[in-house]
């Protein structure tokens, strides 16, 4: 059968195969297979050290690594401008980063086509964060909860094919949060989304796959329906209580 003109088909986005991470002698990520399809709403949870921030960073370039890594068929090392154009991306921590707000914000709008100043700053106020006040302070300055805003806006305000958060919720307030599910909620939907998180319960209604690690090593990876993504499906993949963010090192 052929698929209908309004018909949404999934296409590849990322493969992972054979890759492996090691500092000095200690393996910390090991994936045999793994593919990423448009339209996944990934949660990747697991422990403290379980490797989800080094999986992150390893398809974003930040590491090298044994193995294979495609995203839109391209090489995260050899191809790292390329591929950033279509991320957005939040990180776990915020970098110490010493341009100022109004230099960062500008920055990150002429590097990537689809963004604006006027987006990010958007974003920003609907986040609760007033950024033409702000303008002059560098971003090392700012709290952490305003850094976290920041970090979010440059990262949905442009337009991206996959959009990677790292505990993206940390250093919000109970608004700040309530506002940033509304965002991702609104993602078109063969975006991808993979959210790094240990508030399971938090993003159950934003997701349709669920990717769990531990050692390194995914352990579980199951999909659903995200109208089905309840308490019960939680449970199943044994989130029933919360686990602790990973600690990058």
């Amino acid at each position: 059968m052929h698929a209908s003109v309004n018909e949404f088909v999934p296409t590849k986005v990322a493969q992972l195969s054979g890759v492996k991470k090691q500092f000095v002698k200690q393996v910390v990520l090991q994936i045999g297979e793994l593919e990423i399809y448009s339209g996944d709403r990934i949660a990747l949870i697991g422990g403290n050290g379980a490797g989800k921030t080094t999986l992150i960073r390893c398809m974003l370039g930040h590491y090298k690594y044994d193995g294979s890594i495609d995203i839109f068929g391209m090489k995260p090392r050899a191809d790292r401008v390329k591929i950033l154009g279509r991320v957005g991306f939040v990180p776990q921590l915020p970098p110490p980063l010493t341009m100022t707000v109004k230099e960062l914000v500008e920055f990150s709008a002429a590097l990537y086509k689809d963004s604006s100043a006027e987006n990010i700053y958007k974003v920003a106020k609907d986040l609760q964060l007033d950024l033409e006040p702000e303008e002059k302070k560098p971003f090392h300055n700012l709290s952490g909860g305003m850094k976290q805003k920041l970090l979010i806006a440059l990262a949905l305000g442009k337009k991206t094919d996959l959009l990677i958060m790292d505990e993206p919720s940390a250093n919000l307030d109970p608004h700040g949060r309530k506002i940033l599910f509304q965002q991702l909620q609104g993602m078109p939907k063969e975006g991808v989304m993979l959210l790094s998180s240990h508030r399971i319960d938090e993003i159950k209604g934003l997701v349709n796959r669920v990717i769990e690690m531990d050692c390194g090593k995914i352990i579980s990876d199951k999909r659903f329906d995200v109208d089905d993504f309840n308490q019960s499906t939680v449970e199943n993949v044994g989130m029933t209580t919360p686990i602790q963010p990973e600690v990058q090192k």
